[in-house]
């Protein structure tokens, strides 16, 4: 879609999103690259949709890439040169982050934009740097909290120890929090950050790639039901929980997508100990492992889903649930995270303790046993996926937060005492 200007309404913004390490050019499934990259591309798409200017922030990781790239109308991706011009895993970065700060604050100095809403929490500790000067309305998501991560990671967490600290800062700093669910907003509040400097603005889907109608992919005409799990190689997306539950739901096949969109998966480590698990489990016949897809594969192999399975140890918020419901697919997913908003139980799917085969192979079973039941929750999600989460949707209520800020900027009085309200869901 081309950016359209509208001539009646409030004036268009220029809005800056800051995305450290997530770039909307990024290849998906390449390290680092996931959910983040595809909400700031969309987010970005969207808002130029309702007429706004949009700059891309995002850290130079190649040494060819150029200063400017038009991502669409509408959206320009700047290339920040902050640290080496090569790929430095996101646990590595915050020594850049001033760098990268100070050549934003340079950048606006000159044209400063008229909003900085910045993605994940370094994109915030660099932003900072230029909105306290410049003093800009400031907005952020973090996509994910270190509180959290450390919970569940321990010892394996490789953030720096700094991260919780900096987050709490951020919180407290910003105009606004846009959390991407209700379960973040709590996690917020425990870490002092008040659940008024919150408004819930969740991920969106494409509801037009992710369609009911459409190619499907392949099935195997040995299996009568077909299970998919897409999503990042990383354990705790909890693929080796679906692996277990296979075990005790015959007659079916599990397919899992992720991983690089290129090259053998017998060179990642998760893929080699996920079909070790899978031979240990007696089911190594039973599982497939198609690696990262791209483009429309996505939709089609979700289209060629009986269930799509998404047993998160944790999810800050998920996306793969989305492209499920919006292509109609029943869901069954731990109730963590932000997959507590999005799958309505008994619905438009089903939900289960986190870690627990049994309990997912239990809610499997009950929906393949059903046929009917998996249409009218498919059905059901897919309404649901149009009515909530479409990204015009998302954008309008994400705009709704920007100028909110700019109002309350503007107000002799400065902000009012809030309560954390719900802004699209």
């Amino acid at each position: 879609m081309t950016s359209t200007i509208r001539s009646r309404g409030p004036r268009p913004l220029s809005v800056a999103l800051v995305s450290e390490h997530a770039s909307p050019l990024a290849t998906l499934g390449t390290v680092d690259a996931g959910g983040q990259n595809v909400h700031v591309a969309c987010l970005a798409g969207a808002l130029a949709d309702r007429g706004h200017q949009v700059a891309v922030y995002t850290r130079r990781d190649t040494p060819g890439l150029p200063d400017v790239v038009e991502l669409r109308p509408g959206v320009r991706v700047h290339h920040v040169p902050a640290g080496p011009p090569r790929h430095v895993a996101k646990d590595e970065l915050l020594p850049h982050m001033g760098a990268f700060g100070q050549w934003l604050l340079e950048k606006w100095r000159a044209r400063p934009p008229d909003v900085v809403h910045s993605h994940f929490w370094m994109s915030g500790v660099a932003a900072l740097i230029a909105v306290r000067d410049l003093k800009l309305p400031f907005l952020h998501t973090y996509h994910a909290l270190g509180t959290v991560k450390r919970r569940h990671q321990g010892a394996e967490d490789t953030s720096p120890r700094q991260r919780i600290a900096y987050e709490r800062d951020i919180g407290l700093r910003c105009d606004r929090v846009l959390a991407t669910c209700r379960d973040e907003v709590a996690e917020l509040v425990r870490m002092g950050v008040p659940a008024g400097q919150a408004d819930v603005v969740p991920c969106g889907v494409d509801p037009q790639r992710f369609r009911p109608d459409g190619p499907s992919a392949a099935r195997d005409p040995r299996y009568r039901h077909r299970l998919l799990q897409l999503g990042r190689l990383v354990p705790r997306k909890g693929t080796a929980v679906s692996i277990a539950a296979l075990a005790r739901i015959p007659d079916a096949e599990l397919v899992v997508v992720g991983g690089p969109p290129a090259g053998p998966l017998d060179e990642d480590p998760e893929a080699r100990r996920l079909r070790r698990l899978a031979r240990e489990a007696g089911v190594e016949d039973r599982v497939s492992f198609l690696g990262g897809l791209t483009g429309e594969e996505v939709p089609a192999v979700l289209r060629s889903a009986d269930v799509v399975l998404c047993p998160a140890d944790y999810e800050p918020f998920g996306i793969v649930p989305l492209e499920a419901m919006a292509c109609g697919r029943p869901v069954v997913a731990s109730a963590v995270g932000g997959q507590l908003d999005t799958v309505v139980p008994g619905q438009t799917g089903l939900l289960v303790p986190p870690g627990d085969p049994a309990a997912l192979a239990g809610a499997v079973a009950q929906l393949l046993a059903r046929p009917a039941v998996r249409a009218s929750y498919g059905a059901a999600a897919r309404s649901r996926a149009l009515a909530l989460y479409g990204w015009d949707r998302v954008a309008g209520a994400t705009e709704r937060s920007y100028r909110s800020v700019r109002a309350a900027r503007r107000s002799p009085a400065g902000p009012r005492p809030r309560t954390a309200r719900t802004a699209a869901v």
